[in-house]
């Protein structure tokens, strides 16, 4: 089966150049940060031979976040540089395939981490959320499960798109997940990018309300303790707490907006605003998982212990 596209090499622009090297940076950083996640917790998993559920869900997040950000670079490279390579059949659909699994992956895990937290550290007098609280343990692998399984479908739906012969014969360097075959919008299409708007939705609004609700228990107990003049260091830790939540939460917003605009975008081939969108969404894998390394104390210390070895090695190659 012939390729849709028509097979000519675009000519690499300053601006696509430019483009490429700051989403070529925000992989590196992204690949070396998680990367580091995953093997901090897999060792420590082979030490202790036993991980605990946000451990769990740590490791599978950095995994995710480290083929996404892989695939996409690749596919980022690929279509800037050498895009015939793209333009031979099944490589294009199973590029979009594995970035949608691991984008939707990301999305949802992380969105569990954020339902986990609430439930693991807010404090409400409801029977159904002390419920929760105790059995939350046990449902981690089945919503690690079932975030794979939707992030699976929607892989597959996305294969489905870009495996359709309606497609234009501009250039196919999108950079969203059901945009990267450069459709051409017919009335087809439109459930498949309604399933992918809400499968979006979902998830942000999974994280949305589970960041206010935390949100509303660290505020009223560190309220709690200044009154009861307790200890300074406990009403610190629970404002980093919360700062470190706003930070999650503004940052999944803006990347919940650059999803969907760039949905909208690639309907309308409008190839310059989608690649604006793409820097900010290549730079939140990155960053979040940093948030994650600082707000987890196993994790800073390693990568205190990583930093300082790495001076004091400088330190002496200065020396001699």
């Amino acid at each position: 089966m012939e390729a849709c596209h028509s097979p000519q090499q675009s000519n690499v622009t300053s601006y696509g150049t430019i483009i490429l090297a700051i989403i070529s940076l925000e992989t590196f950083a992204g690949v070396w940060i998680n990367a580091f996640i995953v093997c901090v917790l897999c060792i420590g998993w082979v030490k202790k031979k036993t991980v605990n559920s946000n451990e769990k869900i740590l490791l599978l997040l950095g995994c995710c976040r480290f083929c996404y950000l892989c695939i996409s670079w690749a596919y980022s490279f690929l279509s800037r540089i050498y895009p015939n390579y793209l333009y031979v059949h099944t490589i294009l659909q199973l590029t979009v395939f594995f970035q949608t699994l691991f984008n939707y992956s990301n999305l949802w895990v992380s969105a569990c981490l954020c339902v986990f937290y609430c439930i693991k550290i807010a404090n409400f007098r409801n029977s159904f959320f002390n419920y929760l609280k105790v059995k939350i343990d046990r449902m981690v692998p089945w919503l690690l499960l079932g975030s794979g399984i939707l992030a699976l479908a929607m892989g597959i739906i996305a294969y489905d798109i870009a495996d359709k012969p309606h497609c234009s014969n501009h250039n196919s360097s999108r950079q969203g997940n059901f945009g990267k075959a450069s459709i051409r919008m017919d009335k087809h299409f439109f459930p498949s990018f309604f399933l992918a708007g809400i499968g979006y939705a979902a998830s942000f609004m999974a994280v949305i309300f589970a960041a206010v609700l935390l949100l509303f228990s660290l505020w009223k107990h560190k309220c709690k303790m200044q009154t009861n003049s307790l200890k300074d260091l406990s009403v610190d830790a629970h404002i980093r707490a919360m700062k470190s939540i706003l930070s999650f939460l503004v940052m999944y917003s803006i990347n919940f907006v650059c999803l969907i605009l760039e949905m909208v975008y690639v309907t309308q081939k409008r190839s310059h605003m989608t690649s604006l969108i793409v820097v900010f969404q290549y730079a939140f894998p990155g960053l979040h998982s940093l948030i994650l390394i600082f707000s987890n104390p196993k994790l800073e210390k390693a990568l205190l212990k990583i930093l300082s070895l790495e001076r004091s090695v400088k330190h002496k190659v200065c020396m001699s």
